[in-house]
């Protein structure tokens, strides 16, 4: 396993739309293992591979208080959402800032495994919230385009200040949530 350089907000790599997966591989269940310690270490709930400049459609989730209940999506597609909530969100590309996003309370997911086979899951709460989130940033979308311009602004601004290259080369990331 290998821990994976994560791309900062505003890097326009995090903008780019995923590929679908078109057979789960050694390669694939490598990333995934990959995306998973990468997760653990920054640390984090949920990354996706575009996250770390892999532009296919796989991400990975963990939010159990022990780290020990790893989920991981190949080609997901969420095909039931319903409810409102708000919760507080982070994000390793946007490391050290959290705003309160809404989203749906539950979802269903459709996906393959590591195995390749496919699986359907029920979510809730902040599980559906984190697979929300890291599905979003398989299609090149992250949670500050959920705030307001002038929040994403001072967001950037701010995340450049403190890393002058953080729009044109990746580091690794310490902080955030997914």
């Amino acid at each position: 396993m290998a821990l994976l350089r994560v791309l900062h907000y505003p890097d326009s790599r995090l903008r780019t739309q995923a590929k679908p997966v078109d057979v789960v591989d050694d390669d694939i269940r490598q990333l995934i293992d990959d995306l998973l310690e990468t997760m653990y270490d920054a640390p984090g709930i949920g990354l996706a591979a575009t996250q770390v400049n892999v532009h296919k459609r796989v991400l990975v989730v963990d939010v159990s208080e022990n780290h020990d209940q790893p989920h991981a999506f190949v080609n997901p597609v969420i095909e039931f959402a319903e409810g409102t909530q708000e919760r507080e969100e982070g994000c390793l590309s946007v490391p050290g800032f959290y705003e309160p996003v809404e989203r749906a309370e539950r979802i269903r997911v459709v996906a393959l495994d590591r195995q390749g086979n496919p699986f359907t899951l029920q979510a809730e709460g902040l599980l559906a919230v984190c697979i929300q989130h890291e599905c979003d940033h398989l299609d090149g979308k992250l949670f500050v385009d959920y705030l307001s311009g002038l929040k994403r602004q001072r967001i950037k601004k701010k995340l450049q200040k403190r890393s002058p290259d953080s729009g044109r080369r990746p580091a690794v990331a310490r902080a955030g949530r997914g």
